[in-house]
């Protein structure tokens, strides 16, 4: 029998010797190199050290016939579900297909809703004997029900093996949106520069979350500030918020030398100027310039200020006494309410009350708080709305109350409240209105009464024989007088009010060598020229004649395609608006942080926690993202059962 085997004869081995010493082998194994193959031993398997022949790359690589390259392609083709051999043995007829995309379809809408409302998506008990199986199975089950070609591929009626109601399913399709949202606002930025504004705080479960916003000019001109995402950090220190930022920076491609402007709270931790993390991003990006929000300070400081007085100190003492003893029960708060509701229906049957949508609709008390900007006046509006309730509500407490400290409480309440000086300081309210009457005369003395009023100053100075002040002269602080105050370059110089009227070509300059990273030297001397030529284009043309701040100026310069023609202008003009001024959207989103994670659904993961507030706060944006988008991109992320 032997003789009927077919024997394999190995193919000969050639080695070093035959190449040399055989032309014929020597000209084979040249053919098998035309076309520059490339490939070597070194990428493979002993490893690359010479790192100073960087050309060893190109060579290993070689053409678009080389070993590297068509490896590349075998596993690209590899890689893609309908090249796979599982895909080959397991053929879906067409019926399946689109049974899946409509069942993968009504989970992505169901996905999409909670996603936009900031709902949650499971419950504690999904069984199926269960009354609630949670919002995504209920919302789905419902949906079927109004839909007879959802019902017939959903839940039951899907195959046993791909019905897709697990929670990593859920999660899977969630995650999709926050991508493709992201990947859109990073488009928007389009390698451009951007500021970034960053703010930590507690979520409900204590777990300290740092949100960041990015701030950029689209190409559009239009200012826009964007949630990119919220991560946790073990602490606060500004070490580890900087690596949160270099994580989220390298997980969606960016770099912090784009950066250039930092917004933060004043927190210490942030602001430093050598240790925080204002100083760790200023090393990577020099021009990463910090401006300081006075919205806080501000706010502390005019609560302190106004509580330096006695008889306004008292005021606010006693207008939170007011407070905790109408609200201090439900059974005064409802007497309130059903008091204010009597008034309101007076007024409306006497037609002193207007009627209308969003009118006169039940009101509540508010509460001051030192840190929540304007709440001060809105405790004062409300109490003015409410006097005459409240009047009763402490009537029936010194009346009927059971407790006599607070029936005593009351009676001096009452008192208080009926004394001219707490009418005197209710009359606050209308002193308010004039603030902005003041205004308007201190801007009008500016515009047109300056020149005026500094001649007065003179000539009363030389009169009385005082020193006389040069205007133009630098500042010099008599404190620190080695020290020269020059006045810093601000955006206000470009500003289109009044017809370009502060527009300041020097200051401009100034402010563009601030920028080195962005001008170079022979742009600045471009821009010199540049800006004479903008500045009379501008001043004709009738466009930019009503204009009221930068945002309206860049707009209407992309409109016009003016941006085209004063480019080295038009990136001065958004390096100005990227700035960050005030930190109240990179607030907002811990504000919508505490509506989408709230005490029952505090066990909510950190990275599908940010991919719900991305989606709840960039609404706008999640608007644009369409279901085959997503389709798409959660048929990537892993094998399905189903290919597309």
């Amino acid at each position: 029998m032997d003789r009927f085997v077919i024997r394999k004869i190995p193919p000969p081995r050639i080695s070093v010797d035959d190449l040399a010493f055989d032309p014929a082998k020597r000209k084979k194994n040249q053919e098998v190199q035309v076309g520059k193959q490339g490939g070597s031993d070194t990428f493979v398997s002993t490893g690359f050290s010479s790192w100073n022949k960087v050309d060893s790359f190109s060579k290993h690589v070689g053409d678009h016939s080389s070993f590297h390259n068509d490896a590349k392609n075998k596993c690209e083709d590899l890689m893609r579900q309908g090249q796979s051999i599982k895909h080959a043995l397991h053929k879906q007829t067409d019926i399946v297909k689109s049974d899946y995309r409509i069942r993968l379809g009504a989970s992505i809408d169901v996905c999409r809703h909670f996603l936009h409302q900031g709902l949650s998506f499971r419950a504690h008990d999904e069984k199926e004997e269960s009354t609630n199986k949670g919002n995504f199975l209920e919302l789905l089950k419902y949906t079927a029900r109004q839909n007879e070609a959802v019902k017939k591929v959903v839940l039951h009626n899907a195959p046993k093996n791909n019905q897709m109601p697990s929670p990593p399913i859920q999660k899977d399709i969630a995650h999709c949106f926050p991508e493709e949202v992201t990947k859109s606002v990073i488009q928007e930025i389009n390698n451009d520069v951007f500021g970034l504004l960053v703010d930590e705080s507690a979520d409900v479960s204590d777990k300290e979350k740092m949100a960041v916003v990015f701030r950029f000019v689209d190409k559009f001109g239009l200012v826009k500030e964007r949630f990119i995402g919220i991560s946790h950090v073990k602490d606060t220190s500004s070490l580890t918020l900087k690596y949160a930022i270099d994580a989220l920076f390298a997980k969606h491609g960016l770099s912090l030398k784009k950066v250039r402007g930092q917004g933060y709270d004043g927190a210490s931790n942030m602001k430093g100027e050598f240790n925080g993390l204002r100083s760790l991003i200023l090393k990577e990006s020099r021009s990463a310039y910090y401006v300081h929000c006075f919205a806080h300070q501000l706010q502390l400081v005019v609560v302190a200020v106004a509580k330096k007085h006695v008889e306004v100190g008292e005021f606010f003492d006693m207008v939170h006494v007011r407070l905790n003893a109408v609200g201090a029960s439900c059974k005064r708060k409802l007497i309130l309410t059903e008091s204010n509701r009597k008034r309101m229906e007076e007024g409306i049957s006497k037609g002193t009350i207007k009627t209308g949508t969003g009118l006169n609709q039940d009101l509540s008390l508010k509460k001051p708080g030192n840190t929540r900007w304007g709440s001060h006046y809105k405790t004062l509006l409300r109490l003015g709305e409410m006097f005459p309730c409240i009047i009763e509500v402490l009537e029936h407490i010194q009346t009927e109350g059971m407790d006599g400290s607070k029936r005593q409480q009351a009676f001096g309440l009452l008192k208080y409240f009926h004394t001219f000086d707490f009418k005197r300081d209710q009359e606050i309210l209308n002193a308010v209105s004039l603030v902005g009457s003041t205004k308007r005369q201190l801007q009008k003395l500016k515009d047109e009464g300056w020149e005026n009023f500094v001649a007065t100053v003179y000539s009363f100075s030389e009169n009385n024989k005082t020193e006389v002040l040069d205007m133009e002269e630098e500042f010099v602080d008599s404190s620190r007088p080695r020290k020269k105050k020059q006045a810093s370059p601000t955006c206000i110089i470009i500003s289109p009010i009044d017809s370009f009227r502060q527009f300041d070509k020097s200051m401009l300059m100034r402010l563009a060598e601030l920028y080195q990273d962005d001008f170079s030297s022979m742009e600045r001397r471009s821009l010199e020229q540049q800006l004479d030529i903008y500045l009379d284009n501008v001043q004709k043309d009738e466009r930019f004649t009503n204009l009221e701040s930068l945002g309206d100026l860049a707009r209407v310069l992309v409109d016009t395609r003016k941006h085209l023609s004063h480019p080295l202008v038009y990136r001065l003009l958004k390096l100005c608006l990227i700035l960050p001024v005030a930190t109240a959207s990179v607030e907002r989103c811990f504000s919508a942080m505490n509506i989408v994670k709230t005490t029952s659904r505090n066990s909510i993961g950190d990275e599908f926690l940010s991919d719900c507030l991305v989606c709840f706060i960039e609404k706008q944006v999640l608007e644009t993202v369409t279901n085959e988008t997503v389709i798409k991109r959660f048929q990537d992320m892993s094998e399905r059962r189903v290919h597309l």
